[in-house]
């Protein structure tokens, strides 16, 4: 699956360090290979990463490679997009979002 430097990938393995202990507020992307809106949705997270760097955190985490953190969290649907902040999640989303909305979801929590 295609990601640029600006969205981390995370496992099960890496989930709690990565994100539950992040300084910064963290979107998670939960995502699959086989998923066409996630391929959608992918360049739109890589520029909200490079453009909110220092503000939010981006990662995706592959749900077949990482089953126990998508079940953990419920996660049912992809793409998933859950904001985490302070150890817990405070927003989550279900489906491709266009930009502009995906960034006024994102500032109501930021």
């Amino acid at each position: 699956m295609m990601r640029t430097d600006a969205v981390t990938a995370v496992t099960d393995a890496t989930f709690a360090e990565e994100v539950l202990e992040s300084e910064l507020p963290v979107l998670v992307e939960f995502t699959a290979s086989w998923c066409p809106p996630c391929r959608m949705i992918a360049p739109v997270l890589a520029e909200i990463a490079e453009e909110q760097a220092g503000r939010v955190k981006v990662v995706a985490l592959d749900v077949d490679a990482n089953p126990e953190t998508a079940a953990a969290y419920r996660v049912l649907s992809m793409p998933t997009l859950m904001v985490f902040r302070d150890g817990g999640a405070v927003q989550t989303t279900v489906g491709a979002r266009a930009k502009r909305r995906l960034m006024a979801d994102l500032d109501e929590v930021l």
